[in-house]
């Protein structure tokens, strides 16, 4: 991810600051609690794209 590209980019909800998580390939709205991914080297910056950070993860499905 372009440091460049990461000064000037926002959250697209609050206008506040993003930061950028290499492992999972995202953008992270502390505030609002989003998660907007990066596909291809390119944010997306769609709230209806944005993971919710307080969303409970699922549980690994069981070998059966």
């Amino acid at each position: 991810m372009d440091a460049r590209l990461l000064d000037i980019l926002v959250c697209p909800i609050c206008k506040g600051p993003l930061e950028y998580n290499k492992n999972a390939q995202e953008l992270i709205c502390k505030p609002d609690k989003l998660a907007f991914p990066i596909r291809d080297g390119i944010p997306i910056m769609w709230a209806d794209q944005a993971r919710d950070l307080n969303a409970p993860t699922s549980p690994a499905p069981s070998a059966s």
